[in-house]
């Protein structure tokens, strides 16, 4: 994050549209990767970005100068986005996507990005990470996404999830722990060893 970053609600307090450019520029990379990682899909996080920015802005417009200087703008953000996260998982519950729509899921961990991407050395354990982070509980999988691909203190964790520090640690705990169970040799039976 660049300097920018710590003079943002200042900027915003001065003149909202400045520094609402300044915000999107600094943060979109940030809640880009946390909605790409915690919906599977490139689509949907472009979406789900968009959204959480005009959210982001609609908000502002109503904040007045000592709240907008006392903003967090990463946290909330993110914020934002894991609760528009959330609405859009609720939706495709009540209104379940066409089977001829597809996720291109095997491409969601590009190559530059820090964490669990890079231990991934081949496109099938990418696809297996994937898969894997999307059979984690919603709570579980976005606590793992923020703590270890976004790379969030526990503290902003509680924060954007509205739970007490120890409840993220736990939910980040159980969520590791059941992508390791996913992802274990044990977990992945061949044909041979189906019928056996």
């Amino acid at each position: 994050m660049d300097e920018t970053a710590e003079l943002i609600p200042d900027l915003l307090a001065k003149d909202l549209d400045d520094g609402f450019t300044e915000l999107v520029r600094v943060h979109a990379g940030v809640v880009y990767a946390f909605l790409r990682r915690v919906s599977g899909s490139a689509a949907d996080a472009d979406d789900l970005g968009q959204e959480t920015f005009l959210r982001a802005y609609t908000a502002l417009q109503e904040y007045p100068p000592d709240r907008l200087r006392a903003l967090r703008p990463r946290a909330w953000l993110l914020t934002i986005a894991a609760n528009a996260w959330r609405n859009h998982v609720r939706s495709r519950v009540r209104r379940p996507e066409s089977p001829l729509v597809t996720h291109d899921a095997a491409e969601i961990w590009p190559d530059a990005a820090p964490g669990p991407a890079e231990l991934a050395a081949t496109a099938d354990d990418r696809r297996r990470l994937v898969a894997a982070l999307q059979e984690l509980p919603e709570s579980h999988r976005a606590c793992v996404v923020l703590r270890h691909i976004v790379g969030l203190s526990y503290a902003e964790l509680a924060e954007i999830q509205g739970s007490p520090v120890g409840t993220v640690k736990a939910h980040v705990s159980r969520g590791v722990d059941s992508l390791r169970q996913l992802l274990s040799p044990s977990s992945v039976a061949g044909p041979e060893e189906v019928s056996a």
